[in-house]
């Protein structure tokens, strides 16, 4: 996107491959003009979840619009991070067009939309042929077990990482599961996807919707298991994108930012990320050079990772810690969990996904044919976007409402009950990208003192 095309100026843009690579003149470009435009505070905004570089600097520009009138005086440069994640475009994105999602209103689940094919091809370039094979077997569904193993094994060969990832064995230690991949690939396929798709009928239930509504009601029997299949295959993609954040996150913003203070030492940075995003810019904290006091603030926007990611001991073992603990004071200003309960993603999907990725022992015979996901799972398995940073001595909480007139902590962690704007969303993500609110734009300005 152009800078005439966005809301606001002056504005560039980072481009990241899947390694964290950055584009070499994109960087450049930022840093030299920076000091030209006589940048003060620099806003970096990291998006989550987006199939393209045009839903990513939608996002951008409609996050931005309000900024300038709200910080008047304010010298504000602002910096879009396009990194290479996917949405399944069968869900909903509030106030986006309805031609974003329109085009899966008629493919009946589990068959897999042809945006959906094309994302994934896009994001796994090289596993065209995996792709093909789970898009043929989600639309003909046969009623057998085999085929349903298969199913799981070619879902993890499409988002397999290197061996021994070091990210996937901090984020699975974190929660206290054993490190060595998913256990949702691993396991049982035909009991994971039954999870799955009992958690597809509750996320239903909460929204209130049904056959007559234009929902898809979920069933038990042998379709109802591909509905479950379906919904694997979407967790396993975001588990990849998950880590992917990461990555991009710690090898190649951090390592910006790092540049980007030796060209411009005064110039003052605010990291936001919502979803994935909020991972990517909590682990740019970690790729940052240890001297480095440029940003100011990081606000998170229903962050998808878990709640215990900042925790210096975990609540459930003693004797572990969560993947970035500590990181926080790497920020001269304070962390803020902007989350919601009304996030169904985060809420009921993300504990479950978690549950199945990060322990040996099955969920089976925890989850009833009535089962409660946050109950059921317990507290380790919960999402920053859900219920805030947890377990992190002196953190802060406020409502929406106490943060937009609270005098600010001048470091730490600080919660912020968003529910009160972001609640709007049908499943299977509820609100979880019901972002786009003036008074979310003043929580950033708020949190960075910018004026």
């Amino acid at each position: 996107m152009t800078e005439q095309a966005m809301s606001v100026t002056p504005y560039w843009e980072l481009t990241f491959d899947a390694d964290g690579d950055v584009d070499g003149r994109e960087r450049d470009r930022l840093l030299a003009q920076v000091t030209q435009r006589k940048v003060h505070d620099l806003v970096v905004f990291a998006h989550g979840w987006n199939n393209e570089r045009s839903g990513a600097t939608r996002l951008y520009s409609r996050f931005f619009q309000p900024v300038p009138a709200l910080a008047p005086r304010a010298r504000l440069g602002y910096v879009g991070v396009v990194w290479p994640s996917m949405i399944f475009p069968d869900e909903p994105i509030p106030d986006f067009p309805v031609a974003v999602t329109a085009e899966v209103t008629a493919v009946a689940r589990p068959a897999l939309a042809k945006g959906t094919r094309q994302a994934l091809v896009e994001v796994f370039p090289d596993r065209a042929t995996l792709v093909e094979q789970i898009a043929r077997l989600l639309e003909q569904h046969p009623d057998d077990g085999a085929s349903l193993e298969t199913f799981g094994q070619l879902v993890r060969l499409l988002v397999e990482a290197r061996p021994q990832d070091p990210q996937d064995a901090a984020d699975i230690l974190a929660v206290g599961g054993p490190a060595g991949g998913p256990e949702m690939l691993s396991g049982d396929t035909a009991q994971v996807c039954r999870d799955f798709a009992r958690a597809l009928d509750q996320v239903a239930s909460l929204h209130g919707t049904s056959a007559a509504s234009g929902a898809v009601d979920f069933s038990f029997t042998p379709a109802g298991l591909w509905d479950g299949a379906h919904e694997l295959l979407r967790q396993a993609a975001y588990y990849a994108m998950k880590r992917r954040a990461g990555t991009v996150g710690e090898r190649g913003l951090g390592r910006v930012l790092g540049r980007l203070a030796q060209e411009a030492p005064d110039v003052r940075v605010h990291l936001v990320g919502h979803s994935f995003g909020g991972r990517l810019v909590s682990f740019a904290l970690r790729g940052l050079p240890a001297e480095v006091r440029t940003v100011k603030s990081v606000t998170l926007l229903q962050g998808a990772f878990s709640h215990y990611a900042f925790a210096a001991r975990l609540p459930h073992d003693p004797h572990a810690s969560g993947a970035l603990h500590g990181l926080q004071t790497r920020i001269d200003g304070p962390l803020v969990c902007c989350y919601s309960h009304f996030d169904s993603a985060l809420g009921t999907m993300y504990p479950l996904a978690s549950r199945l990725a990060g322990d040996a022992r099955s969920a089976a015979g925890e989850l009833g044919a009535d089962f409660d996901i946050g109950r059921t799972l317990g507290p380790q398995w919960g999402a920053m976007g859900h219920d805030g940073v947890q377990a992190v001595d002196g953190t802060r909480a406020f409502t929406l409402a106490e943060a937009l007139r609270a005098k600010w902590p001048a470091s730490g962690c600080v919660n912020v009950d968003a529910a009160a704007v972001v609640r709007r969303g049908g499943p299977p993500t509820g609100a979880h990208s019901d972002i786009v609110h003036r008074e979310l734009a003043q929580v950033v300005l708020a949190a960075g003192r910018i004026r």
